[in-house]
């Protein structure tokens, strides 16, 4: 049986790409009805040409409806597209057509679907009043700086963003910190290993790592390390985790602490290109103290996770971190470094603001995990499911970032490849073990097939 469709049309653009979906859609042998929504007495150009390119009225059943009238009574099963308001909107949907925005969305049994951007969304800021609740959402070239943002899942639903032909270098020309990383971007970061490159040529990193009952942050962040492709890896680990990183990952050298538990004492560092530190660290005294030697000692950019990062927020270390170093903070830790946010637009601004002054990349972990960079710019990553959303995914990324510093790529450019990387591991995990039952191990396996991706 043939899905009935029912488009609700704005009088602007957004209602004319609404207009022109229910023409395809009618050759295609749909049951199209149009709503046409009587919000202004001026139309579009865009709107006035696909009005008049619709069928005969006896082929396709256009509906006006004006302010005050009775909503349209909607049957079960139909294809709901959402073509209202568009990207342009300025202020809050109030009054009737407020109301409708949520009688739609509040229709039961039918796919919900909108043209751009869900009617009554802000594109660039917190939405106020009501807006239509997609389940799809269907968006031209880029995707709106909204739909990156969990707070606006429950209004955009699953989205794609395709291109409908836009000239590409008036794009590029448009001004913008916000950039959305995606394959072809990091393609053309990655550099393809020479042959005959030796080991000497990818770096020498250091994990400082682990703890009594979390040597597993630590293993799990020198496979990813030495599986990223980097030259040589040491880790600095307490007495306790000897015997299980020389087992369980053989390929790493081990520096062994001078503490029997915790990190306590801080090695040699000249002979390291990039350290990593935080993965199943703790936040002992003695670490405390010999994680602010580290921060005093070193002159490479550092990669700073998990408890780290804790223990640089209680201690208002935030300063004394070296420059282009890269933190890896999921929200709660973001907010323990530099205070809390009343949305995720505020939180973006203050990771921009914290990356210019501090001079150092911030990695805000997330379904699209951003990096905010000292120059102001702003990247959002393409890859990354919710299987990742487990334990040890954390320590697999500092060792992917750690390996690319080692080897030689600029802070930025080992920020924005090993992010990449990391939810690209993810996905190709989570197309062969499923969403459920995926653990960080997984993201390991797949990061040799990631690369291989980027061929």
């Amino acid at each position: 049986a043939v899905v009935p469709v029912v488009i609700f049309c704005g009088p602007g653009n957004n209602g004319g790409d609404g207009l022109a979906i229910a023409r395809m859609l009618h050759h295609k042998g749909f049951d199209v009805k149009v709503v046409l929504c009587q919000i202004s007495s001026t139309t579009s150009e865009d709107y006035n040409v696909n009005l008049g390119r619709l069928p005969k009225k006896d082929t396709i059943f256009i509906e006006q409806l004006e302010k005050g009238a009775p909503f349209p009574k909607l049957p079960g099963g139909v294809i709901l597209i959402d073509a209202v308001f568009g990207s342009g909107l300025n202020r809050p949907v109030e009054g009737y057509w407020g109301e409708l925005l949520k009688y739609l969305s509040q229709t039961t049994g039918s796919t919900k679907v909108s043209v751009d951007i869900p009617s009554g969304m802000f594109a660039d800021q917190p939405t106020e009043g009501p807006s239509f609740q997609a389940d799809y959402t269907f968006s031209f070239e880029l995707p709106k700086l909204g739909f990156l943002f969990p707070e606006n899942f429950h209004r955009v639903g699953h989205w794609e963003a395709r291109s409908i032909g836009l000239d590409l270098g008036f794009m590029q020309q448009l001004s913008s910190d916000h950039y959305y990383l995606d394959r072809a971007a990091v393609r053309n970061i990655w550099r393809p290993r020479p042959k005959f490159a030796h080991k000497g040529h990818f770096g020498h990193a250091l994990l400082i790592c682990g703890s009594y009952g979390k040597m597993g942050a630590a293993v799990l962040a020198a496979k990813a390390c030495l599986r990223s492709g980097v030259g040589l890896l040491s880790t600095h680990i307490p007495q306790c985790g000897y015997g299980i990183m020389q087992t369980s990952v053989p390929e790493a050298m081990v520096s062994v602490d001078l503490g029997t538990h915790y990190f306590s004492s801080v090695p040699d560092l000249e002979a390291f290109r990039a350290i990593g530190i935080g993965s199943g660290l703790d936040k002992q005294r003695e670490s405390r103290t010999a994680l602010h030697q580290v921060l005093e000692k070193t002159d490479v950019p550092l990669v700073l996770d998990a408890d780290a990062l804790n223990i640089i927020s209680e201690e208002k270390w935030q300063k004394q971190i070296p420059a282009n170093s890269i933190l890896t903070p999921h929200p709660k830790e973001f907010e323990r470094l530099f205070g809390s946010s009343r949305n995720s637009f505020e939180r973006l601004e203050l990771a921009k603001q914290k990356a210019k002054e501090l001079k150092m990349y911030i990695v805000l972990k997330g379904a699209h995990s951003l990096i905010a960079c000292p120059d102001g710019q702003v990247f959002f990553n393409s890859t990354g499911n919710p299987g990742m959303a487990t334990a040890g995914s954390g320590d697999v990324l500092t060792g992917i970032l750690t390996s690319l510093l080692a080897q030689g790529y600029p802070p930025k450019e080992a920020a924005l490849l090993g992010v990449y990387l990391h939810g690209l591991a993810g996905d190709l995990a989570a197309a062969n073990t499923g969403l459920e039952s995926m653990i960080a191990g997984d993201l390991v396996d797949y990061i040799g097939e990631g690369y291989q991706f980027l061929v």
